[in-house]
């Protein structure tokens, strides 16, 4: 869900530092491995094919079970390795859950920016030599997938600096483990009247693989 927060009050005007706490910090991530297989790079290369985010199943604000089933689809679909193994679900959020990222559909601001609590997209690492890796984010305005390079400098905005307490951090699940383990009873998106904040996906809750359903 958007937090709430004036946009002024994020930014500095002055040079980006990269803050190093957290497992994985603001955009270092992109520099280092990922995991013993994986080196993403920074760069827009190849031209990236766009697709119809209809294709895939959306709902607004459940944006991990949305990736969730995007991994399954390109895994399903030959886009994207039998098991999933070149996908990785990036979790994006902090103390404060409050992170900024620009060119998001639910912003109501230029440039679509928006405060999310925390957000998740999918990383899928180049495929071949004249290819890139790729970013799908379901809730980016950006061509859909993008390429790491434009997604980065146009969504997440290293240019940018931002006061410590808006600072991203990033978590790396490998797409294999997060299909087998992900599972979401949606109590975090109801209000303490146990009302929904917003209006949850017509499937059922997704359970781990050998977990039951209560």
């Amino acid at each position: 869900m958007p937090a709430t927060m004036s946009f002024e009050y994020l930014c500095e005007n002055s040079k980006y530092s990269i803050n190093k706490k957290g497992r994985i910090a603001e955009l270092n991530f992109l520099k280092e491995k990922m995991s013993s297989n994986l080196e993403l790079e920074v760069r827009s290369s190849a031209t990236v094919p766009s697709l119809q985010v209809p294709t895939f199943h959306h709902t607004p604000y459940y944006c991990e079970e949305n990736i969730y089933l995007l991994c399954k689809k390109l895994c399903d679909d030959g886009l994207a390795d039998p098991d999933g193994s070149d996908l990785f679900v990036i979790f994006i959020s902090n103390e404060k859950k409050q992170i900024p990222l620009w060119h998001q559909k639910a912003s109501q601001r230029a440039e679509g920016v928006i405060l999310w609590d925390y957000h998740v997209i999918c990383v899928q690492k180049k495929r071949n030599e004249n290819s890139s890796s790729l970013v799908w984010d379901l809730d980016s305005s950006l061509p859909f997938p993008s390429s790491l390079g434009t997604y980065v400098a146009d969504s997440i905005r290293p240019s940018i600096q931002i006061f410590s307490e808006f600072k991203r951090f990033f978590r790396v699940v490998h797409a294999p483990i997060f299909l087998r383990h992900f599972a979401s009873d949606r109590r975090h998106m109801k209000d303490s009247a146990g009302n929904w904040t917003a209006d949850p996906p017509s499937y059922e809750a997704i359970v781990a693989e050998g977990k039951c359903r209560k």
